[in-house]
């Protein structure tokens, strides 16, 4: 595959399905940051202490690749086969989730990011991941955008914050509180 088509020399580029559009388009910008978020859950993957964050990390990946795609299809085409991502993902995070509280503290307030380096990775792609989750949701408003796709971002965010906390808990990390003025 040739890396280089000077198709997009003129600021455009193609869907899925053919059809050119500005790259400066919502669609463009969506999945944009939905490959943004997927190298920033590279870079936790690469800090990451435990396999089993690595293996589901990875996951998160492939699944964001799927997301992407579905984002980058030219709506209304149906001879367009693109991956789907399916609900049960969101059930996976959701069990994950679940899985971490278990072992940490209730949090009765909100906390600074930051405390090691591989806390502050997961705030990182925590923060990106709500940046992509409202670029889906801005596009969801003039372009059909599968629901599954705002569930499961959302769900991610929420997962990047409980792992940003566990990743503390195993590193000995101060959670520190939010004092308001």
């Amino acid at each position: 595959m040739k890396i280089y088509t000077r198709t997009g020399d003129d600021g455009s580029t193609g869907l899925f399905g053919g059809k050119r559009v500005s790259k400066s388009d919502r669609r463009i910008g969506a999945y944009g940051e939905v490959d943004e978020l997927n190298a920033y859950i590279g870079m936790l993957r690469d800090r990451a202490t435990s396999e089993l964050n690595k293996e589901l990390l990875i996951k998160i990946q492939h699944n964001l690749f799927v997301v992407g795609a579905m984002l980058a299809a030219e709506p209304g085409n149906t001879k367009v086969k693109t991956p789907t991502l399916d609900e049960n993902e969101i059930i996976v995070l959701e069990n994950e989730i679940d899985k971490m509280e278990i072992m940490l503290p209730p949090l009765k307030c909100f906390i600074l990011p930051g405390g090691h380096p591989s806390v502050s990775f997961a705030h990182l792609a925590r923060t990106v991941c709500r940046r992509a989750e409202r670029s889906v949701i801005h596009l969801s408003k003039t372009e059909e955008v599968k629901e599954v796709i705002i569930k499961y971002l959302n769900r991610l965010s929420d997962y990047l914050f409980v792992l940003s906390r566990v990743i503390a808990f195993y590193a000995r990390a101060e959670e520190i509180p939010w004092k308001s003025n």
